[in-house]
């Protein structure tokens, strides 16, 4: 989804559940950060997808409910806030929510001139890597 809304020139607001936490963060990585780099792309936060069967599905290991709402609801306000432009967006940063912990985190992240998406090499110039 990251890389068609990277060709697309749209953004894409993410979020991710485990059974006891969350995570959320915005991509914009058609666009250039403030300092002139690119935005990072998806891939520069998770360059590689975790290996078969290291991470179980939700029917597997269960989602609290009260989370996907919370996740849910700050997607919503961060999309609301991409439309309407105030504050300052989740590009570059990833939100983490613990939940048995009640603890929320931000962790910056940055692009990576590797990305084979927009990096100094780019190569992948289409979806047909999806094939």
């Amino acid at each position: 989804m990251s890389d068609a809304c990277f060709f697309a020139k749209k953004p894409l607001v993410t979020a991710a559940l485990g059974t006891f936490d969350g995570t959320l963060t915005t991509i914009r990585a058609f666009e250039r950060g403030a300092e002139g780099k690119p935005n990072p792309t998806y891939r520069c936060l998770f360059p590689e997808p975790p290996p078969p069967g290291t991470v179980p599905a939700c029917a597997e290991a269960g989602v609290l409910g009260a989370l996907a709402g919370v996740v849910g609801s700050l997607m919503a306000l961060e999309v609301i806030r991409e439309i309407v432009g105030f504050g300052e967006g989740l590009v570059g940063r990833l939100l983490m929510i613990d939940a048995r912990a009640m603890r929320f985190e931000t962790l910056r992240y940055g692009w990576d001139p590797a990305n084979p998406l927009n990096g100094e090499k780019p190569t992948i110039r289409d979806l047909s890597v999806h094939k």
